[in-house]
């Protein structure tokens, strides 16, 4: 999986944020960590291989969020 994926920020004209990244990088996180109870409960008949892998692109995608709506706080860029 080395595809990059580019999210934009959504801002509006005086550049407030209009979704709350910290939202978005838990729901990442969570979706993964919910695909991991159930790989380790047998339930879902998901590949534990497979679920690794999503999860930590998940985890990464996340991570980007972060980087990039702190850099836009901080008026940077990542």
């Amino acid at each position: 999986m080395n595809r990059e994926v580019t999210l934009p920020l959504i801002v509006d004209d005086r550049g407030t944020l209009q979704v709350a990244p910290a939202d978005v990088s838990k729901l990442l996180r969570t979706v993964g960590g919910r695909w991991v109870r159930l790989v380790e409960s047998g339930e879902g008949g998901l590949d534990e291989d497979t679920v690794a892998a999503l999860t930590i692109e998940l985890a990464k995608l996340a991570d980007r969020i972060d980087v990039a709506c702190i850099a836009h706080s901080s008026g940077t860029t990542p």
